[in-house]
């Protein structure tokens, strides 16, 4: 294979899920459904959260950050996808493989951040439940949303600037259907040795370290649910902390058996495969999960839409008598 100074080609082939023919409209089908109900059910539920005055605390706050990064997460990766398929290319720029590379790796790390933060929001909740308003005030909520933003834009510019360092053969087929750091790395020429030791540091950094920081937060909430004498004020702290737990073992299950599966058959199809777990199904399940499990997120589901079918006729009529 011929070494090339990567100015001189522009592109690079992202080789999918499957290359077989007859699968790409099945996939593109699959994958167009899941986009969509995943777009759909995070608008939502940030408008629900948005409309309903009952609803501004800072728990759902946090809820509906979550939501909108879900969203920019998932579009990152499925519309180029679904493009590649619709058009019959596997091509992608290298500008825009940078770029999808860099909105990637932000979006994970702020959603890695956010369930954090959530939980800690949880901790102050349970653990603290007269101070909860003082401590959990606007400021610190602002604090708490900001603060990941800017380390996770840092974090993927960084990781972005290593990548641009490296070389790279003329036969670039990324065995993914998007721009994964890993496998960027994995088809670099040169000498990957700092790469691997500033993504291995970051994903200990800012991946292991959220995760410390989650099971200490449950930790002390087991303890203090524990401390309460009656069994129905046990069920009412829990329940408020299970669909933050199902989110969170979703997200990092996903990821473990992403990085097992891969280490176990050393394919780069079957990691691909299995990123889907956490690249695309886990966003789409979250608004579910909250709004089936929360009735007060269902009942401003309810209102929100509600009010939008009211004004649906109410826009007709108008417009007729006009």
């Amino acid at each position: 294979m011929e070494l090339r100074n990567v100015t001189e080609f522009s592109e690079f082939l992202l080789l999918g899920l499957s290359e077989k023919p007859e699968l790409q409209s099945l996939i593109f089908g699959l994958f167009l459904s899941i986009y969509l109900i995943t777009v759909l059910g995070n608008l939502l539920i940030t408008l629900a959260i948005s409309s309903d005055s009952h609803l501004h605390t800072p728990m759902y706050f946090f809820l509906s950050n979550l939501s909108l990064v879900d969203i920019c997460f998932t579009s990152t990766t499925v519309p180029k996808m679904l493009w590649n398929i619709q058009t019959l290319s596997k091509a992608i720029t290298y500008g825009g493989c940078i770029t999808q590379m860099y909105f990637f790796v932000l979006f994970a790390g702020l959603d890695n951040a956010l369930l954090t933060v959530m939980a800690y929001d949880r901790y102050v909740a349970i653990c603290h439940p007269l101070h909860y308003m003082v401590i959990m005030n606007p400021r610190l909520c602002g604090l708490l949303v900001l603060v990941p933003w800017i380390i996770s834009a840092l974090h993927s510019l960084l990781q972005c600037l290593m990548v641009l360092r490296l070389s790279f053969y003329s036969d670039l087929e990324i065995p993914h259907f998007f721009c994964e750091l890993n496998q960027m790395v994995q088809l670099a020429y040169s000498n990957t040795f700092l790469n691997n030791m500033v993504m291995y540091f970051g994903a200990v950094l800012l991946g292991g370290g959220p995760f410390v920081c989650i099971l200490y937060s449950y930790s002390k909430i087991v303890v203090s649910i524990c401390r309460i004498p009656s069994a129905q004020g046990k069920y009412k702290a829990f329940s408020t902390c299970v669909s933050h737990l199902l989110v969170v073992s979703l997200f990092y299950g996903t990821s473990l058996g992403v990085y097992l599966s891969s280490a176990a058959t050393q394919s780069s199809h079957s990691s691909a495969t299995a990123s889907v777990m956490y690249t695309v199904l886990t966003p789409m399940l979250n608004p579910f999960i909250y709004s089936l499990r929360n009735k007060d997120i269902k009942r401003a589901l309810k209102r929100f839409l509600g009010r939008a079918i009211m004004k649906g006729p109410i826009v007709l009529g108008l417009k007729k008598c006009t």
